[in-house]
Order: C-alpha cells, then sequence, then structure tokens
C-alpha cells in the first residue's frame, strides 16, 4: 500500500469525481523529454556540419628517403643474341616494389612494375641492327637507381624486309613509337593524359591503345607529331598499357607502359557537398518527427486534463 500511495494511482472504486491533486506526473516526462532533445540536437549539430575535409587545409610534401641501391639485371635476352622479328620479351631482376624502365640505344623502350618476387618481364620493340639494352629501376620519389650491365643484341631484318637502309633510319622501313612520360600517382577516376611519339612512317597512321583494364582506344592520325591521349581508370592497381602505332605501308611500332593508379579512401556513400552522409539525414529526418510527436502527445494530455478538471470543477 505504501509503494501504491507513493505512486498517486486512484483506487479502482473511483467514480469519475474531482480529487484534491493530479495524477499524472508531468515533472518526470518533462526531464526525460529535455534529456532526449539534447543528445538529439548535438547528434543533430554534427551530422549537419561540415564533414573535416572542407574544413581542412590539404598539404602535399615529400619526405627524401634514399634512392635504389640494387642495380637490375637483364637475364633475357643474352649478350650477342640476334632475332629477326620484333617485339621480343625481356626479362630480369630487380629491387621489389620499383619501377622498371628499359632502354635500347637511349630511347625508351617501356616500363613495368618489379614483382614481389624481385622480377619483372615485358616486351619491347627493338631498332634494326644493333641495340644497347639497359634497365633502370625508379623507387615512389622517382628517385633512379645502378643501371643494369649494358646488354648489346641485333634485330636482322629478313631479305624482303630489308633495303640495305642503315639502323635507326627514321626515314626507311622501321617506325619508332615512344612516350616521355612515366606513369605513377594517380588516382581513381583522374584522368591521366599519355603524350605518344611516332617517329618515321607514311601518313595515316593508326594507334590502338589497351589501357589494361579491359577498355582500349583506337586513334587514326594524318601525321606523326606528338600528340596526348586520355584514360580515366576507376579502381587503384598497377595497369600494363600497350600501344600498337601502324603506317600506311604496314609497318608497325609497339610499347608497353606502366600505370600505377594509387588508393584512395572512397568518399562516404551518398554524401552530400557538405560532408553529411545521406543515412544519418535519414535519421534525423525519422528522429526528429518522433520527437515532436512525443512532445504533442504529452502537451495533449497535459490541456485534456486541464479541460478535464474544469468540466469536473463546473459538474461538482
Amino acid at each position: 500500500m505504501l509503494m501504491l500511495r507513493g505512486l498517486n494511482l486512484i483506487h479502482h472504486d473511483h467514480s469519475g469525481k474531482l480529487r484534491p491533486h493530479k495524477y499524472t506526473s508531468y515533472l518526470p516526462i518533462v526531464i526525460l523529454l529535455l534529456l532526449t532533445a539534447i543528445p538529439l540536437s548535438a547528434y543533430t549539430s554534427f551530422a549537419l556540419s561540415p564533414g573535416p575535409e572542407s574544413r581542412s587545409i590539404s598539404l602535399t610534401g615529400t619526405v627524401p628517403g634514399k634512392p635504389p641501391t640494387v642495380a637490375p639485371t637483364i637475364q633475357v635476352p643474352l649478350d650477342g643474341q640476334r632475332f629477326s622479328t620484333s617485339p621480343v620479351t625481356i626479362s630480369g631482376t630487380c629491387p621489389k616494389g620499383t619501377l622498371v624502365e628499359i632502354f635500347k640505344n637511349n630511347i625508351f623502350a617501356g616500363s613495368t612494375v618489379c614483382s614481389e618476387a624481385s622480377t619483372y618481364t615485358m616486351q619491347i620493340d627493338l631498332l634494326i641492327g644493333p641495340n644497347t639494352l639497359l634497365a633502370r629501376v625508379y623507387d615512389d620519389l622517382n628517385q633512379a637507381g645502378p643501371d643494369s650491365k649494358l646488354i648489346n643484341v641485333f634485330y636482322d631484318l629478313l631479305p624482303s624486309q630489308s633495303s640495305g637502309i642503315t639502323p635507326i633510319n627514321f626515314g626507311g622501313p622501321q617506325i619508332i613509337l615512344t612516350t616521355d612520360a612515366v606513369f605513377r600517382g594517380t588516382f581513381p577516376g583522374e584522368e591521366l593524359s599519355m603524350p605518344l611519339t611516332l617517329l618515321g612512317g607514311t601518313p595515316p597512321f593508326a594507334f590502338n591503345i589497351q589501357w589494361g583494364d579491359g577498355k582500349n582506344t583506337v586513334i587514326s592520325r594524318n601525321n606523326n607529331t606528338t600528340f596526348s591521349t586520355t584514360h580515366v581508370f576507376q579502381k587503384a592497381g598497377t595497369y600494363q598499357v600497350s600501344i600498337q602505332a601502324t603506317d600506311a605501308d604496314g609497318r608497325v611500332a609497339f610499347l608497353s607502359v606502366a600505370a600505377i593508379v594509387n588508393g584512395q579512401p572512397d568518399a562516404i556513400a551518398g554524401s552530400s557537398g557538405n560532408g553529411t552522409n545521406s543515412g544519418t539525414l535519414a535519421s534525423i529526418v525519422a528522429l526528429w518527427p518522433l520527437y515532436v510527436s512525443l512532445v504533442a502527445v504529452v502537451l495533449s494530455f497535459w490541456f485534456g486534463e486541464i479541460r478535464e478538471k474544469h468540466v469536473l470543477a463546473r459538474a461538482a
């Protein structure tokens, strides 16, 4: 009975007569609503405030480090080896995680990434006649390591292909494809621009670029001046881009270049321009109407009780 009296409960025989005190404890309800409003307001303020990316300042810097100290090797092809077809496979060892660039007679021939097994393999075009091959590695800061030992190989055209023109005669029967760009540090969704230079040949020229992500670009050119082609990679990773150029006489040049697309944290799914998550907005839209409804219910009961008191007072 003491517990029932403490709760201000009305006995079952109450007949609706006006009692001398109220039986609804509004003070605890109001306190509960206020305690609910405080975290809800804080949550709303935090959710609607701009994200850290819009309040921050981007700083870009380079931390110096030691360049690679281990020289790559060229194991294939062998020194003095002769070829009658091109491109040819070149492979060897390298410091893990570096970018390997191959040069033929000091002309850039292609690039690839050194594997986890500290090896590399790729295909390169050869120049007609003697070719001095050199491998060089670069780290993430684009610092070069020691050069490999020089390997000398020869590209001998078959009699039906050869016209006795001296090697590296760019007006002769060979066309050479090269680029002065090494691609590292691009990000998913960013446009990558690749400049291409074709030496020699007879126009028109056709270029087929296989980007390594299942997509390719075909370009037709009426001259062999340097031009740029662009592509957007959608995912982070290392892509081996293969370019083939053909002139009007059927001569073919080949180039393989590594494109390194860095990983990038995904933006919060469905985030708006001010950094607010759409799921958070949905929660706010659902919670505030519910809270307002609870307040309205309490006020309705309160006003209803006041009205009932007046009605009972007039009827007494």
